[in-house]
């Protein structure tokens, strides 16, 4: 098998399972129990909270435990559209995001009454500091803007965007950083009040998340009933998996710029090998990150390619895993004004520094020899 899908899920780093597996079988009582062994493992994710804040460079206070980025999300955006309510309930986003943003917003819009505004992108796939200003207004209480496009590899300048915000509003940034984070630093990160993250992006587990949100920002709880999380996210604790955090967080900043230059080898290797394939057309913009890299195929359907794919027993993705089973062309691929046909005929191959040049070579053959039988047929 060869695996070229990792902006939908990594394999768990080895030092990671072993000791989420030590603290699984040791360390087993409740974070909230005042005896010596609950103390012990409610010590050890205070700990890894600080250990992973630090890697963030924020404070430990501003990081909060969640299954995921999709409730980190959630949590950022409704906790604090229904903290601000009193000072407005316009809502802005972009036409891009994530299911887990988009979803929240429309529910926001239907069942709460507010107002979102969906901003459009470039033919980039980002979105441009103007069209933001010009959306701001007076009863703006939030932003919403993915710091890393998940289909095509996109990078918006959150910095900038947050800059803009905050210089015409009062409104709070908030940012969905899964697939930014281990890729590239995030220098961005004090100018915005809010960022999700997820662990199983970055060779941890699945079902566990982050939520970093600046002390001066009010959220109301998604999840009442317990004290964990300062209030903020009740139910027992996931020690196992928090404790996790610092250890995934601390391997992936470790070697993250030699696996940058790693993975941007393979990614112009895969761009000039498509290049020769007659049709191929290649959609994310060229300074997009190298670890996701999206194309389409003049005449091939996403869903063939896929199956021709997975018959050599090569792993791709069309889009975002979470829109994985809908036939509806890809509505990044659209808002970035390309084909309809084009958006129904595309593929996502998203590297990482396990991926080898053989793969990308056996891709590149694999896919000329699909195209082929393809045509001749």
């Amino acid at each position: 098998m060869i695996y070229l899908d990792y902006a939908s899920t990594t394999p768990v780093n080895q030092e990671v399972l072993k000791a989420y597996t030590y603290v699984l079988e040791k360390y087993y009582a409740n974070t909230d129990s005042l005896h010596d062994a609950g103390l012990k493992v409610a010590e050890l994710m205070e700990q890894s909270r600080e250990q992973t804040a630090s890697c963030l460079k924020v404070k430990a206070n501003e990081l909060m435990f969640t299954s995921g980025a999709s409730e980190a999300n959630n949590t950022a955006i409704k906790g604090s559209a229904f903290a601000l309510q009193h000072r407005g309930k316009h809502l802005i986003t972009s036409c891009v995001e994530h299911s887990s943003v988009d979803q929240t917003m429309k529910q926001l819009q239907e069942l709460f009454g507010f107002e979102v505004t969906y901003l459009p992108v470039n033919s980039s796939g980002v979105v441009e500091a103007e069209t933001l200003r010009q959306a701001l207004r007076k009863d703006t209480i939030l932003v919403s803007i993915m710091a890393l496009n998940n289909e095509v590899g996109s990078i918006n300048d959150i910095a900038e965007l947050a800059k803009v915000t905050h210089e015409s509003s009062r409104a709070v940034f908030h940012s969905d950083c899964t697939q930014i984070l281990g890729k590239q630093p995030l220098t961005f990160l004090p100018d915005i009040e809010l960022a999700s993250f997820s662990a199983h992006k970055i060779y941890g587990l699945k079902g566990s998340g982050l939520l970093y949100h600046k002390q001066n920002v009010r959220l109301v709880p998604l999840i009442c009933g317990g004290q964990q999380e300062a209030g903020l996210r009740g139910g027992t604790s996931n020690a196992p998996c928090n404790i996790a955090w610092a250890k995934t967080m601390r391997i992936a900043f470790e070697k993250m710029d030699e696996y940058s230059r790693h993975v941007s080898e393979l990614n112009q290797r895969l761009r000039l090998g498509l290049a020769e394939i007659d049709g191929v057309e290649i959609n994310s913009p060229q300074d997009a990150t190298p670890y996701i890299l999206n194309f389409s195929v003049k005449g091939m359907t996403s869903e063939v390619m896929l199956n021709a794919l997975n018959h050599y027993g090569i792993c791709v993705s069309s889009r975002s895993t979470c829109s994985s089973k809908t036939k509806a062309p890809s509505k990044v691929l659209m808002a970035m004004g390309i084909s309809e046909e084009r958006a129904t005929h595309s593929l996502r191959i998203s590297l990482s520094h396990l991926s080898k040049k053989s793969e990308v070579d056996e891709l590149l053959n694999v896919l000329k020899e699909i195209f082929n039988d393809y045509r001749i047929k």
